[in-house]
C-alpha cells in the first residue's frame, strides 16, 4: 500500500470553530439603572428615518410622500428670509406714496390754474362790459383811464401769449428738424441717398412759376368719352334666337369693293411678272370669255364693278306656309262653299 500523496496547497477540509471563554468562577456583576419611563422626547430622538433612496426601489415598496421627503433631512434645515426683501418692499411703498402725492399736487395745482384762468376770463368779460353800460349811457370820459388802463394790460398780456406762442413754435421746428438729421444719421448709404433724392424734387414752386409741372391726369380724362354712354352692348337686350342676321352687312362696302380686285400704283411691279399696275388694269378690262354678257333674261343694264353679289331668296317660294296655314283653318281648296251651304239648308227643312 502506498500512502496518497497530499497537495500542500490545499484548503483544509474541517472549519475549526472557536468557543468563547467560560465565564471565571465567580460570575461579573450585571449593573443596571434604575427603571424609569421614557419621556416623549427621548422617543422622538430615538427615532431614525429609514434610508429611502430617490433613484433606487429595488423591492417595489409604496413609500410614502412625507417619508420620501423627511429621507433627504430637507425638514431638519431652517428658512432664512433675507432682511433685504423686507427693505426692498418698505421702499417700493414709500415710492408709491411719494408718486401720489406728487400727482395729487399736480391736480390741485392744475385745477387752481384753471380757476385762476376762468376768473380772469370772467373779469375781462365783466369789465367790457362794464364799458359797454358806459358808453351806452353817456358817462364821461373820466372813468375811462381806469379802463384804458386795464385795455392796455390786456394787450399786452396778449401780445405776451403770442410771443410765447411764436418761442413754441420755433422750438418745436427745431426738434422736428434735429428728429430728422438724427434720422439721417441712422440711416445707410443707400437709403440716405433715396431719401435725399426724393426730398430734392418735393419743392415744385419754381416749376409752377415757369409752368414746367404738368398736373397728375385725373380719373375722367384717363378714360375715352366715346366708349360710354352707347346704345349697344349687352345693355341693349340680346336679339331673337331666330334670328339670322349674321350677315346683315355687305363685307365690302363703299369704295372698297370697286378697288378689291384692282393693283395700287405703289406695288413693286415684279409681283405682276414685270408688268405695271395699268398694263393689269388693261388685261382685266378685256372681256375674253364673255363674262359681262349676262344671262337671258336678266337685267343687263346694271354693270357689276366689285366681286358678285347675291340676292335674298323669298321667304316662301313654294308657298308651304300659306298651305298650312289654310289646313289650320279647314278650307279645301278647289271647293264651292256656296254648294255646300244650299245642302246644309235643304237637310235642316227636312
Amino acid at each position: 500500500m502506498v500512502e496518497m500523496p497530499v497537495d500542500p496547497m490545499e484548503p483544509p477540509k474541517f472549519k475549526h470553530k472557536k468557543i468563547p471563554r467560560g465565564p471565571p468562577s465567580p460570575p461579573a456583576p450585571v449593573l443596571h439603572s434604575p427603571p424609569r419611563k421614557v419621556t416623549a422626547k427621548e422617543q422622538q430622538e430615538w427615532i431614525i428615518p429609514p434610508c429611502i433612496s430617490n433613484w433606487k426601489n429595488a423591492k417595489g415598496y409604496t413609500i410614502p410622500l412625507d417619508k420620501r421627503l423627511a429621507a433627504d433631512g430637507r425638514g431638519l434645515q431652517e428658512v432664512t428670509i433675507n432682511d433685504n426683501f423686507s427693505k426692498l418692499s418698505e421702499a417700493l411703498f414709500a415710492a408709491d406714496r411719494h408718486a401720489r402725492e406728487e400727482v395729487k399736487q399736480r391736480a390741485l395745482m392744475r385745477d387752481k390754474l384753471a380757476q385762476k384762468e376762468k376768473e380772469e376770463k370772467e373779469k375781462r368779460l365783466r369789465m367790457l362790459a362794464q364799458k359797454a353800460r358806459e358808453e351806452r349811457a353817456g358817462i364821461s370820459s373820466a372813468s375811462g383811464g381806469a379802463t384804458g388802463a386795464v385795455a392796455e394790460s390786456e394787450s399786452e398780456s396778449e401780445s405776451d401769449e403770442e410771443k410765447v406762442r411764436e418761442r413754441e413754435e420755433l422750438r418745436r421746428d427745431r426738434r422736428k428738424e434735429r428728429e430728422r438729421e438724427y434720422r439721417l444719421s441712422r440711416m445707410g448709404a443707400e437709403q440716405r441717398a433715396k431719401y435725399l433724392a426724393r426730398e430734392q424734387n418735393r419743392d415744385i414752386s419754381e416749376k409752377i412759376a415757369l409752368g414746367l409741372a404738368k398736373p397728375t391726369l385725373s380719373k375722367e380724362s384717363m378714360f375715352d368719352a366715346r366708349l360710354f354712354n352707347q346704345s349697344e352692348g349687352l345693355d341693349s337686350g340680346f336679339k331673337d334666337d331666330e334670328a339670322y342676321d349674321l350677315y346683315d352687312k355687305p363685307l365690302f362696302a363703299g369704295a372698297s369693293s370697286s378697288s378689291i380686285y384692282r393693283p395700287k400704283k405703289e406695288y413693286d411691279s415684279d409681283l405682276y411678272g414685270g408688268g405695271n399696275a395699268e398694263s393689269v388694269n388693261k388685261m382685266l378690262n378685256v372681256d375674253r370669255f364673255g363674262i359681262t354678257k349676262g344671262f337671258q333674261g336678266a337685267d343687263t343694264a346694271h354693270s357689276r364693278d366689285g366681286p358678285v353679289e347675291f340676292e335674298k331668296e323669298e321667304a316662301d317660294p313654294f308657298g308651304f306656309n300659306q298651305f298650312l296655314d289654310d289646313a289650320k283653318k279647314g278650307s279645301k281648296r278647289g271647293l264651292d262653299t256656296s254648294k255646300s251651304e244650299s245642302s246644309k239648308s235643304k237637310r235642316g227643312k227636312y
